[in-house]
């Protein structure tokens, strides 16, 4: 067994850690709780403008107009430059919903007094939104129940707890920071929590899968130092797979525009949180529930003495 290239005391750090996790997860689920997520016309139904104005526009201002036009709840912000708008609204109860787009342009002329032109109109049906945040909903729950199991199967049941309670704590905590600065939700942030579960489950399973090998090679020492050794063995390569992974992300968040814009976002959020939970969750767990060499120990054919060290 090669030696580990660092000597990081991981686990003499789980304690502390497990109390800033908790905190994390304890802050998102209150916010959600208060606030929710500020979910994107493909769970919500409604409107979607994008226009383009002569002299660039405070969204504030632009949002002030619509208020005073009798649009309720309507979401305003820049678009790439400071001329272009993105319009967010609701279902009307008092407007003709395939032609809402043209109703806030038309305010929008004459509450600028100047040309505006419309660059896209788009209508999402409230019962095609509800649609969508019930399959959202279950490809998430599909996501982990099979995460569960083929752990299960591949390991066992501590390594699948373990793993689990990783993910939903990164599933938790990226909803969390959405719902603290109200970026959009929408189907591109629900694609990327989905491709954070199956980030966080791979760099997961590279540690476990050293961990459990290191379970049987090494005869002396502690269950907390054997899970270092491990996690030391492994943190080269978790190193350069994360850092390569946050510059193409964080590329797409500068260069990408507003349309991946909380794609990229979601992304760099669970890529960072899904490698902090590989060490100091799914690890740390292991721990916690008396993870030991008896458990991993390969059950010896009949007929045959347990040769493993």
């Amino acid at each position: 067994m090669a030696d580990a290239q660092f000597h990081i005391d991981f686990m003499g750090w789980r304690k502390v850690t497990a109390v800033f996790s908790i905190t994390l997860v304890l802050i998102s689920i209150v916010v959600l709780s208060v606030r929710w997520l500020n979910l994107g016309l493909d769970f919500t139904g409604g409107t979607l403008v994008e226009v383009v104005f002569e002299q660039p526009q405070d969204p504030e201002r632009v949002r002030g107009w619509l208020v005073d036009a009798g649009f309720r709840n309507g979401v305003v912000q820049n678009f790439g430059t400071p001329t272009d708008l993105l319009v967010r609204m609701p279902p009307q109860a008092d407007q003709d919903q395939a032609r809402l787009g043209d109703s806030v342009l038309e305010v929008l002329r004459v509450a600028s007094g100047g040309e505006v032109d419309l660059r896209r109109s788009e209508f999402v049906g409230p019962a095609v939104g509800e649609e969508l945040r019930e399959q959202g909903g279950m490809a998430m729950l599909l996501a982990l129940g099979l995460v569960m199991i083929y752990i299960m199967f591949r390991f066992t049941s501590k390594f699948s707890i373990g793993a689990v309670v990783a993910l939903v704590h990164d599933v938790i905590i990226t909803f969390g920071f959405f719902a603290v600065f109200q970026w959009t939700f929408d189907q591109s942030v629900l694609a990327a929590v989905l491709a954070v579960i199956g980030y966080s489950l791979n760099d997961t399973i590279v540690v476990s899968d050293r961990i459990r090998e290191n379970f049987r090679l090494i005869r002396r020492g502690q269950p907390v130092d054997v899970v270092n050794t491990s996690l030391n063995q492994t943190l080269g390569r978790t190193l350069v797979t994360s850092l390569t992974t946050l510059l193409v992300l964080v590329a797409l968040l500068v260069f990408g525009g507003e349309m991946i814009r909380g794609f990229a976002i979601a992304l760099i959020i669970g890529v960072v949180v899904g490698t902090y939970s590989s060490i100091y969750v799914a690890a740390s767990l292991l721990l916690t529930m008396g993870i030991s060499r008896e458990d991993l120990l390969v059950p010896a054919k009949e007929g045959t003495e347990d040769n493993v060290p």
